[in-house]
């Protein structure tokens, strides 16, 4: 199955944000190529909230080119075989952490925002990842800085997308 048809039954799974899921599965059918960096009309991103829910917490990085603190995620590559493994892959490079795992039940939301030309939308698909206790994360070259914050203290540090995916995540667990 190809990254595209997985990000279809994905989609077609997902029950929750009807209009912004819809407006993604029109993506994908204009746009054979709507997975990948390459689509001009933007493309799907897939992204991971990692979190520590025995100590409370979230992780967080400082975003290397737009200088925010976001949950770790980007572009999928061509060997990532579904979503899934896209975001536990980008989830893992950015944070440093072995051994995460992602919430069942597939995503968590979906957040559709604009960027830079020449592409000009990300679609992102987000999930929430499980830190094994005693975690330790490491900066990669993506990002500035890279903190836990607990839950209480990330609308003070992040935008509201990140703060909706952190209520999502906390009303999944």
């Amino acid at each position: 199955m190809s990254l595209h048809d997985d990000a279809v039954l994905v989609l077609k799974d997902y029950e929750s944000q009807e209009e912004l899921r819809q407006t993604y599965l029109d993506h994908l059918a204009a746009h054979p190529d709507g997975m990948w960096k390459a689509c001009e009309a933007g493309h799907l991103t897939a992204s991971a909230l990692v979190i520590d829910p025995e100590q409370g917490r979230v992780l967080l990085t400082l975003h290397r080119k737009l200088r925010m603190w976001l949950q770790m995620g980007g572009h999928c590559e061509p060997e990532d075989v579904s979503l899934t493994a896209a975001a536990l892959r980008e989830a893992t490079e950015e944070s440093g952490v072995p051994g995460l795992t992602l919430l069942p039940g597939g995503p968590v939301r979906l957040d559709r925002h604009p960027i830079p030309a020449p592409c000009h939308w990300h679609l992102d698909v987000q999930y929430a990842a499980v830190a094994p206790p005693g975690s330790t994360q490491t900066i990669s070259e993506e990002s500035l800085d890279l903190r836990w914050f607990p839950y209480d203290a990330v609308a003070e540090v992040a935008d509201e997308s990140v703060v909706r995916l952190l209520e999502a995540t906390r009303a999944r667990l």
